[in-house]
């Protein structure tokens, strides 16, 4: 046990994110009281059933009263709704922070409702996985993972301090930058690649010539490891497409020249750009690997599955 860091903590919205989080709270014994909210009834039913918190409800603003912290797990286009209904039932001092892949668009959105009295610290964690609702949380989703603060100016550093403290004991790394960097950051490591496994699923998808079977039953060749991406949370990363969008147009723009290049140099044959890309590419793996954000194990560091006889 780590000890209670907050009285009250509020959870609005209870997706992947928020319900990994309610494990750790639990887990950790960080919170003397826990605080459900999300619009859906039955969301909200199945979190109480997963005993996620210790009281349930659907209304956020009721959530946040008398909250110290006030974590919103949302879909990044919902930023704004959930400001205005919490703002007036914010708790002086109370600590308001994120979840939200985009910061600049959230931080437009939620600032300008955040009462002058509370701390609002837009936050990131860089973890997740393609499964959402409620049921996909886990205790340790965090441990290992990034978290990216991008705090607005003039934030008190003491509530900047009482964050990092709590998402290093769900076992995070915390990093700060603006949030314009982050976004740009965020648009090639994530977002682009959530882009082109959806895109390249969709192209499968469409193709006449190769039956929907074929691609099932031949998908460990590749194909499987962009499925898993492309299973993500549709409403998420439709608001991801909308609220990043610079950034994101900007690294497709940069991924459309690179692939002309490539398709150049399929076209005549030229050995020698095509192997320094992919020698090139390589290193990159290794030095995620090194980096400690995967393991350098087969099968993308997945074990087979079990086959019983």
């Amino acid at each position: 046990m780590s000890g209670i860091q907050f009285d009250r903590i509020a959870l609005i919205g209870i997706g992947l994110i928020g319900s990994s989080i309610a494990h750790d709270l639990k887990r950790l014994g960080l919170a003397k009281e826990v605080v459900v909210s999300t619009r859906s009834a039955e969301t909200l039913k199945r979190a109480e059933e997963l005993q996620l918190g210790d009281r349930y409800t659907p209304s956020s603003a009721e959530a946040v009263k008398d909250a110290d912290l006030v974590i919103v797990s949302v879909p990044v286009g919902a930023s704004e709704s959930v400001a205005k209904d919490i703002a007036a039932h914010l708790k002086p001092g109370a600590i308001v922070t994120d979840v939200g892949s985009t910061k600049a668009s959230v931080i437009a959105q939620m600032q300008p409702h955040m009462p002058s009295n509370v701390h609002f610290i837009p936050g990131h964690p860089l973890a997740g996985t393609e499964k959402s609702g409620p049921d996909a949380g886990f205790p340790g989703l965090f441990k290992g993972r990034w978290c990216i603060f991008t705090p607005v100016p003039g934030t008190d550093q003491a509530a900047i301090k009482r964050l990092r403290d709590f998402w290093e004991t769900l076992g995070s790394r915390v990093d700060e930058m603006d949030p314009e960097h982050h976004d740009k950051v965020l648009a090639i490591v994530s977002h682009l690649p959530h882009l082109i496994a959806y895109n390249i699923v969709g192209t499968a998808d469409d193709l006449e010539t190769v039956t929907e079977s074929e691609v099932i039953k031949y998908s460990a060749s590749g194909f499987r490891d962009f499925t898993r991406l492309a299973a993500s949370d549709p409403t998420m990363w439709r608001d991801v497409c909308l609220h990043n969008r610079d950034a994101i147009l900007e690294m497709l723009a940069r991924f459309s020249e690179d692939l002309a290049s490539l398709q150049r140099a399929i076209r005549w044959g030229e050995g020698d750009k095509i192997f320094d890309l992919f020698t090139r590419t390589r290193a990159i793996r290794r030095s995620i690997v090194e980096a400690g954000q995967d393991v350098d194990a087969p099968d993308f560091g997945r074990h087979a599955l079990d086959t019983k006889e």
